[in-house]
């Protein structure tokens, strides 16, 4: 069977461990600076073909792949002159590996379809590392069709692969799990800061924690930084947690629903990013709980 040809924009630390994966297993790689110069230069280095736009990516592969921050960073390269639409042909299929909002998501989904072509949201779990060796977590959603040309090469980058159904569930799942997640590191980050308030060590508090049903790997990422000093257990940044936070309040307004937990959450990752704390990690919260407390 002839392989797909991939288009790849946003190498960034996930994309590109994805698109070393990807040439490791020998796929075609067409790939367009984004931010990091030196990762397109050390794909082209292993054989990767660079293009100047997102039109000549859509017009050289036959499955073109988004992997930016924002849903405003998806658009910006699927719209206009040079975009993805302008070079998308039947049949192609586009991919958005980001996290964005679901009612963009599906707008751009019916302005893919009008070229014939298709769209899936397929947002990641899990981290570089993994992505390095194929065995990401991927929420994909789209139309079947769409879904079946692309499976193949979705199953290369993941080790767990979850179809999802209509366009957007992927990314209100993974808006969900991004909303449950930071919550859960926001209250235990607080937890420790707390302990130190009150003089109790936080390795005892984490012991009992996490001997009981409270244990999670979250509260593990965050000990990994409050006891082990040790903030890459979780590499995620604050200001990616702030976006992913405030992308779930705004689905939950567009439903017509008024979220109450993540208020709390979005404002405490909001404040230590705007207070300078933005690049640093989720489990750095910490040391802004532990200021806030003192």
């Amino acid at each position: 069977m002839t392989r797909s040809t991939i288009g790849f924009i946003g190498l960034g630390l996930m994309g590109r461990a994805m698109c070393e994966h990807m040439l490791d297993e020998g796929y075609a790689l067409n790939v367009m600076a984004n931010r990091s110069r030196e990762a397109v230069d050390a794909a082209v280095a292993r054989g990767a073909m660079e293009c100047a736009t997102p039109k000549e990516i859509a017009e050289a592969s036959d499955i073109i792949m988004l992997c930016v921050d924002t849903s405003q960073s998806v658009e910006g390269r699927m719209y206009g002159d040079d975009g993805i639409l302008a070079g998308l042909s039947a049949g192609k299929v586009v991919i958005d590996f980001g996290t964005s909002l679901p009612a963009s998501t599906i707008k751009i989904g019916e302005d893919v379809s009008k070229a014939g072509a298709y769209y899936l949201d397929s947002p990641i779990g899990r981290t570089p590392s993994h992505a390095r060796d194929g065995l990401l977590n991927l929420m994909c959603s789209g139309s079947k069709e769409g879904y079946e040309k692309a499976e193949g090469i979705l199953k290369v980058l993941g080790e767990n692969v979850f179809y999802l159904g209509d366009l957007g569930s992927g990314h209100t799942i993974k808006l969900i799990n991004n909303f449950f997640g930071m919550t859960v590191a926001n209250a235990m980050s607080e937890a420790f800061a707390m302990a130190d308030k009150m003089g109790v060590d936080r390795k005892q508090l984490y012991d009992v924690m996490s001997a009981g049903p409270l244990h999670s790997g979250m509260m593990d990422f965050v000990k990994g930084y409050a006891v082990d000093n040790d903030p890459s257990m979780l590499a995620f940044a604050i200001k990616n947690a702030a976006k992913d936070v405030g992308y779930y309040s705004q689905m939950s307004k567009d439903a017509g629903a008024d979220s109450i937990m993540s208020k709390s959450t979005l404002q405490a990752l909001e404040t230590a990013r705007d207070k300078g704390m933005g690049d640093e990690m989720v489990s750095q919260m910490y040391d802004f709980y532990k200021k806030a407390l003192s």
